[in-house]
């Protein structure tokens, strides 16, 4: 798999499932542009918010060649804007010409907990197209309690590579407790390392924080691609500022409607969308690992590969076993991208031979697990933010045991491990602050909306269920597999979205490409 495109891919993994960074340095420092349109009255700065929205921004050298980098103060709790600072990492790639610029476009590559300035790096200012990158600066910012802005911590890298290991399809009641204390540990954990800034990472302060942003870069209008859970920040941001909105894409559409158990429920079912497109395709070939005669065959197979992992776990070369949670992981990992699939057959044969290493370096790319056994910090992030977004899923064991078969009728093969992983909030250090709810931006400039029809994390339904929830939403359908679309190899979709980017023109309704 491309480099470039193997990190966007990942960087978008983990939806909403409970379930590559270079420093800054010093060098010479600027002033934010002016703003695009200098006769224009700018909007109004919130209350007590005056002296943030008015500091300036000291851009420098990032160690990456054409990047530069700052930091940007926020209010810790925009509650109480008096009360304390969060920095927050910010960095740009300036317009490269030809052409007027047009502004800032920022982007998130979701998560929530992916570093939007790595993805920015590493493509997004690199891989767009160029006619985009020529006439915007390409802009990102680490949310709050992301990589490189005050991240949440909660375990060591041993620690982690324990809770990663534990077995998320319980078979008796000490298992049970051991995976329900496994969710208190890392909870525990989270608010004794992390515990001042863990109660303000929300959705909602975070796209507080991008209309800050937005001023500070001399924006009228917030110019903005999000993809995967960077689309509930979108519209968020555009549910809070409807009037500041510019040209939003909102790609691999959550749905804000949902509670925390019906998003996980229908995450899981995209899953299972995923891998049957994935079986479809395996057995078609002489050397599938999962049989060549059927796509249920192959799911009776990978069910039973799951249980033997879950009785005996295989060497991987490591000092780690793949487990049947590391290997459940590996497989999930594999269903973002169909690009992925020929590396899943192979990792799939080896381990049937007795080598778990391709499924664990699967596992180890999806958590973000660093070659000295580290970790980055997305795994933390994602449920700090989740957490805090909406009211937990299951507020104890019996309640996952009672959803147990609906998450598998839902998808068979990975169902069990999806209910269990949705326990993750239930002994949440801090209260949540969001509650599910539809988001309609009334008075918002148009809004395209993508939704792919086999995308595992963020399954089409929602992106039509969010376009038909914003009043100006506008839906884009890309039919195929993978997650996201933007950017994946479909001319019908890039041209659409340059044009909006670069003309304002929303797509027609009802657009749809393959």
């Amino acid at each position: 798999m491309d480099s470039r495109r193997s990190l966007r891919i990942l960087a978008t993994a983990l939806g909403t499932a409970g379930l590559l960074i270079s420093g800054c340095s010093s060098g010479s420092s600027t002033s934010a542009p002016p703003s695009a349109s200098a006769t224009s009255p700018a909007p109004s700065v919130p209350a007590g918010l005056k002296s943030y929205y008015a500091q300036q921004l000291k851009w420098r050298g990032c160690g990456v060649e054409g990047f530069q980098c700052t930091t940007m103060i926020a209010p810790l709790d925009y509650k109480k804007p008096d009360g304390g600072d969060i920095e927050l990492a910010v960095a740009r790639k300036k317009a490269t010409g030809p052409g007027k610029r047009i502004g800032s476009l920022l982007v998130n590559p979701g998560g929530p907990g992916g570093s939007a300035i790595e993805y920015l790096q590493s493509y997004a200012a690199v891989g767009y197209p160029a006619q985009v990158r020529a006439r915007y600066d390409m802009v990102a910012v680490d949310p709050r309690g992301v990589a490189r802005s005050e991240p949440v911590v909660c375990l060591t890298g041993p620690q982690m590579d324990a809770y990663t290991q534990v077995d998320q399809t319980p078979d008796d009641a000490r298992e049970v407790t051991t995976l329900n204390n496994s969710f208190k540990q890392f909870a525990g954990g989270c608010e004794e390392r992390s515990g001042e800034v863990l109660p303000h990472v929300s959705t909602v302060e975070t796209a507080r924080d991008m209309d800050m942003l937005r001023a500070l870069l001399g924006d009228e209008e917030l110019h903005y691609v999000g993809a995967s859970y960077g689309t509930f920040l979108g519209a968020t941001y555009a549910e809070l500022f409807p009037a500041r909105v510019g040209r939003l894409v909102l790609d691999g559409a959550m749905d804000p409607s949902l509670d925390a158990v019906e998003l996980n429920r229908e995450q899981t079912a995209g899953f299972e969308t995923a891998f049957q497109a994935f079986a479809a395709d395996c057995v078609k070939k002489k050397d599938c690992p999962l049989g060549t005669t059927s796509t249920a065959d192959a799911a009776t197979r990978m069910k039973r590969f799951f249980a033997d992992l879950d009785a005996h776990p295989i060497a991987t070369g490591d000092s780690r076993r793949l487990t049947e949670s590391l290997g459940t992981t590996g497989v999930i990992a594999a269903m973002y991208d169909e690009s992925a699939w020929p590396q899943l057959r192979e990792a799939l044969s080896a381990a049937q031979d007795g080598d778990g290493s391709g499924l664990l370096a699967l596992s180890d790319s999806y958590y973000e697990r660093r070659p000295n056994g580290t970790y980055a910090n997305l795994m933390f992030a994602n449920a700090a933010v989740n957490c805090l977004d909406l009211p937990p899923a299951f507020a104890g064991t019996k309640a996952v045991t009672r959803a147990v078969p609906g998450f598998e009728k839902a998808s068979p093969v990975f169902g069990e491990a999806f209910a269990w992983a949705a326990l993750n909030c239930a002994d949440w250090p801090v209260p949540p602050t969001g509650t599910p709810h539809r988001i309609e931006a009334k008075g918002a400039a148009p809004i395209v909306v993508v939704g792919t029809t086999r995308d595992p994390a963020t399954p089409y339904k929602w992106a039509q269920s969010l376009a038909d929830q914003l009043d100006s939403g506008t839906l884009v359908t890309y039919q195929g597999d993978g997650h996201t679309a933007y950017g994946r190899g479909s001319d019908c979709i890039d041209t659409a979205i340059n044009t909006y980017l670069l003309e304002g023109t929303p797509p027609t309704k009802g657009k749809t490409c393959s």
